[in-house]
């Protein structure tokens, strides 16, 4: 199963994961009610019981799984290890990674292989049945071969920053919300926001768009504004960078500003809220008419 393992010596520096970690609500693929909680869990490595591996194999697998970071509780992952070119496709090594506190089997699932670009490198839909039941809080490798009919042509895909994916592009498109909100914010809240998004609908396939949600000036001068960022791609989408501009009723522009939100991710078909406060030094129009408003992304 895991042939193609091609590490060094039990010291060689080399040893390590080469692909990213993608997780998901495990409700997601099971269509049951469990929300993600805040609690940290950390996975055992479980190998299948048709599985024999060597015993340089198994320090290999023990040591990439501690190299795992925790998941949230209720969370199914998949932590990719390496991949190789084979005849017939491209062999993905990952930890399929289990959270929920009981023994879970899946059954069709598609996923999705994606380069250090979040590209689109090839889908396929794998029977997941295979790998087994996968116990609680349990991390099993597993070998996926995607077939050269799956590939996106002319993508790339280097060795390492890559990541596998679940597929959720079919799945209703929700909410998504930072964990700092999700802990914070008042389940009447919640609900509200969980209607708005159900009440927009999908965006358009293959685009990210900003939908105002409320705005405010604040006492000390500064201006503050809270966005619905919709995710109409079938793969998550990573904001360094945001420029924006802020115009009122009459379309005028009332402030313009470049926020740095770091590694500010948006999963795939999601909606994620967020607030961005413009300093008084960047609002342009005294007293505008917030009545309506809408933002613009510029160049």
């Amino acid at each position: 199963m895991f042939s193609f393992f091609k590490r060094k010596g039990k010291n060689d520096e080399t040893l390590k994961n080469d692909g990213r970690e993608t997780s998901i609500s495990a409700g997601d693929v099971t269509g049951e009610a469990a929300e993600p909680g805040q609690e940290e869990v950390t996975t055992d490595l479980s190998l299948h019981p048709s599985q024999t591996v060597s015993q340089e194999q198994m320090y290999v697998l023990r040591f990439l799984n501690n190299e795992l970071p925790p998941l949230k509780r209720n969370q199914l992952s998949l932590s990719g290890i390496e991949w190789n070119e084979q005849p017939n496709g491209i062999a993905v090594s990952a930890f399929v990674r289990n959270t929920v506190n009981r023994e879970i089997t899946l059954g069709d699932v598609p996923l999705l292989l994606l380069n250090e670009k979040n590209e689109l490198k090839a889908r396929d839909t794998f029977n997941l049945k295979e790998v087994g039941a996968l116990p609680a809080d349990s991390s099993r490798p597993w070998t996926f071969l995607f077939p050269s009919a799956s590939f996106q042509s002319g993508v790339e895909l280097g060795k390492e920053n890559w990541s596998i994916a679940f597929d959720l592009t079919n799945r209703k498109h929700q909410l998504d919300l930072d964990e700092k909100w999700d802990a914070t914010l008042p389940n009447e809240q919640k609900e509200n926001l969980k209607k708005i998004v159900e009440k927009l609908g999908n965006p358009a396939k293959n685009e990210l768009n900003f939908t105002g949600l409320s705005a405010a000036s604040l006492e000390n001068g500064n201006l503050s504004i809270s966005l619905l960022i919709r995710n109409g791609y079938e793969r998550n989408v990573n904001i360094e960078k945001l420029p924006l501009q802020l115009l009122d009723a009459n379309g005028e522009l009332v402030a313009q500003g470049q926020f740095n939100v770091g590694d500010f991710e948006v999963k795939a078909n999601t909606t994620k809220p967020w607030t961005f406060v413009f300093p008084a030094s960047l609002i342009q129009k005294e007293k505008p008419d917030l009545s309506k408003w809408s933002v613009r992304v510029t160049k």
